[in-house]
This record gives structure tokens, C-alpha cells and sequence, in this order.
């Protein structure tokens, strides 16, 4: 199984050249049915929100951004509730500095931005995997067992534990058909 990741801005000359013809899928909220389903925007509806029993979002950027806690403001549970997969994001530039992740909805504790992407978003971008996208998934690893796929995403940096840029989740979602996707 071939399963490359790529930046949603190259070329299709450039993906052409690196890739040759295997599919190339973009798993962005840009992209096309089935594949923006991949895309944590997208508004799967009843995800749960972790360490906040009863609380669900419609997406997983909902909970991310909801949960996030800056110097001119805490947590944000209408992000919880946006379907339109736009005006999600919650910057530094309007709220300040980003503090940390709250655990919870009512949790009084502050998360760094690793323990945040495990104990927060990687759960959540999970549940979505296992309990929305189980039919899409197996189409993805049929491709990919058979020719190969690269997924396109903005970002491309799979490595958890790298904080210095965001998290592709079209790398999750190779580790996943990898059977490498580790939450702990």
C-alpha cells in the first residue's frame, strides 16, 4: 500500500511528476464528495466532546476551536454548533495569545498544544474515522492497495508531536489505513 501525503497549493504538472497517474484525492473541505468528508470541518454531526459528557459538535474543528482558550478569551461552545464549515476558526490575531485547550467544557484545566492534539483533537478525529467514514475508508484502501493515493491537505506535517506546525489530517488518515494512528 502507497499512501503519499501533498500540499493542497502544488501543481497538478508537480503531482504529476512526483506521483505519476495513481489517484490523487483531496481531502480538504475544498475537495470533492466523498473526500471532503475527511476534512475536519466537515459537519458529521454528534461527534462527542471529549472530558464534557452530553456535549456534542458537528465537526471536529468545532471542538478545537471551541475548546481553545486565548488572553482575551476563554472557550467558544458555538463553534460546536456551526454547520457551514466556515467562520470556524478562532485567531491570535483577534483574541491574543493562545493559552492552551480547556479539558472540557467545564474543566478548569489548561492543555499545551501536544497534550491538546492527543487527548482533544486525535480522539475526536478518530471517533469521526471509526464511526462516519468506515465505507469511505474502505474505498480509500482499495485504491491505495491497488495503485496508490496521494491525499492532498494544507498541511502536510504528519508527526503529532511536531508543534511547530499544524497537524495534516491526511496524515491521520494514512496512519489510520497503515494501522499506525497512535492516541496515547
Amino acid at each position: 500500500m502507497n499512501i503519499f501525503i501533498a500540499n493542497h497549493r502544488t501543481s497538478q504538472a508537480k503531482l504529476q511528476q512526483l506521483y505519476g497517474d495513481i489517484p490523487v484525492l483531496d481531502v480538504t473541505s475544498h475537495g470533492q464528495q466523498p473526500w471532503l468528508r475527511f476534512s475536519p470541518f466537515y459537519p458529521h454531526g454528534d461527534i462527542p466532546v471529549p472530558f464534557s459528557p452530553g456535549v456534542v459538535s458537528a465537526s471536529v474543528e468545532g471542538i478545537w476551536q471551541g475548546l481553545k482558550v486565548f488572553e482575551a478569551a476563554d472557550i467558544d461552545p458555538s463553534k460546536f454548533a456551526a454547520r457551514n464549515m466556515k467562520g470556524l476558526k478562532r485567531t491570535e490575531k483577534t483574541y491574543g495569545k493562545t493559552l492552551g485547550h480547556r479539558e472540557g467544557v467545564h474543566g478548569s484545566r489548561l492543555l499545551s498544544y501536544i497534550e491538546a492534539r492527543r487527548v482533544i483533537y486525535l480522539p475526536s478525529y478518530l471517533w469521526v474515522l471509526e464511526n462516519r467514514l468506515q465505507d469511505t475508508l474502505q474505498e480509500l484502501q482499495g485504491m491505495a492497495d491497488e495503485h496508490g493515493i496521494v491525499l492532498l491537505d494544507y498541511e502536510t506535517n504528519c508527526d503529532i508531536d511536531n508543534p511547530t506546525k499544524p497537524l495534516s489530517h491526511a496524515g491521520l488518515v494514512k496512519y489510520y489505513l497503515e494501522g499506525r494512528l497512535n492516541i496515547v
